[in-house]
């Protein structure tokens, strides 16, 4: 008879704390807060964390804002201490808030309010741009910023990590989604830039086949201006024997490793140089023959 008088003595005594912070606790999970989610720790039910995400019409918006609500013995009486631990434009972090709902103002508070309660008034304020002991100014474009940081940021949290799987699950697949989109983009980029280039060599080797052809094809007209036509430098010189046998050891004269398609180059190249040569020399000679037939013709009238 004692010891049920003294049990049930026992139970009429626990902390009025715990049991406020068990029922705040149940309501949270059958009444879920928009963009609020709060767990206690295991092994203090004194010691909240919360994570407000950013709402979608506001700055914040993307980000994960990770804190604390540290309650006293006496709670509801008296009120908690709030701290802000994600970087995030509004708050500083690591420092105890000054709000209305805080243990700055204990003149303020009201016992009917419950962790719910706490956590909307948090966000509310966050939403807002009145100065107080322990905000920060800071513009959209930097509060934007620190929400895109705060992803990576809180899983740096041990705390954070543990208390919220499914927000930890859901951040890495944003940033796996984000680096992915980040991987497509370098790979679209570089694969434009080759093709640029490769563009641009092509163009570069048609122009310099055609200043061969019509060398070739006229080879008094550069003779007679004194020009000399110039093959392609595709690995090769103008001359095209010193790239072909560097294009022939693998090594190319623009500091890379030429290959198959260079040495290809090289050898048609000098081919075609050779040729405008041989060309050349033959007009010549048949230019000395003529020269020779009329020069025998004219002697041979002359002694007539």
């Amino acid at each position: 008879m004692s010891s049920s008088t003294a049990s049930a003595s026992g139970a009429r005594k626990q902390p009025t704390a715990v049991s406020r912070m068990k029922q705040d606790y149940m309501r949270l999970k059958r009444d879920p807060l928009p963009y609020i989610t709060a767990e206690p720790l295991p092994n203090n039910i004194l010691e909240w964390h919360y994570c407000v995400k950013g709402p979608e019409d506001s700055p914040y918006y993307g980000g994960y804002y990770h804190g604390t609500l540290l309650f006293p013995r006496e709670f509801p009486f008296k009120p908690p201490s709030i701290y802000m631990l994600t970087p995030n434009g509004r708050f500083k972090i690591n420092t105890r808030l000054c709000l209305s709902i805080s243990d700055f103002h204990p003149d303020t508070w009201n016992p009917t309010w419950c962790v719910g309660t706490i956590l909307t008034g948090l966000l509310s304020f966050m939403l807002e741009s009145t100065p107080t002991l322990g905000s920060i100014e800071s513009s959209n474009y930097d509060k934007q910023v620190f929400a895109q940081k705060s992803l990576a940021f809180n899983l740096r949290n041990t705390n954070f990590c543990e208390l919220f799987p499914d927000i930890v699950s859901e951040i890495k697949q944003r940033l796996q989604g984000t680096q992915a989109g980040s991987s497509s983009s370098s790979s679209s980029s570089a694969a434009s830039a080759s093709k640029s280039s490769s563009s641009g060599a092509a163009t570069k080797r048609t122009k310099g086949n055609s200043s061969t052809t019509d060398a070739t094809d006229s080879p008094q007209t550069s003779a007679s201006n004194g020009e000399q036509s110039t093959m392609p430098t595709d690995a090769c010189d103008a001359n095209g024997s010193v790239a072909l046998g560097a294009a022939a050891a693998g090594v190319d004269l623009g500091g890379g490793v030429a290959g198959p398609a260079a040495l290809k180059n090289c050898a048609r190249n000098s081919y075609l140089n050779w040729q405008s040569i041989y060309s050349n020399l033959v007009i010549v000679i048949c230019f000395a023959i003529f020269a020779l037939i009329v020069n025998y013709v004219i002697k041979n009238l002359n002694q007539e």
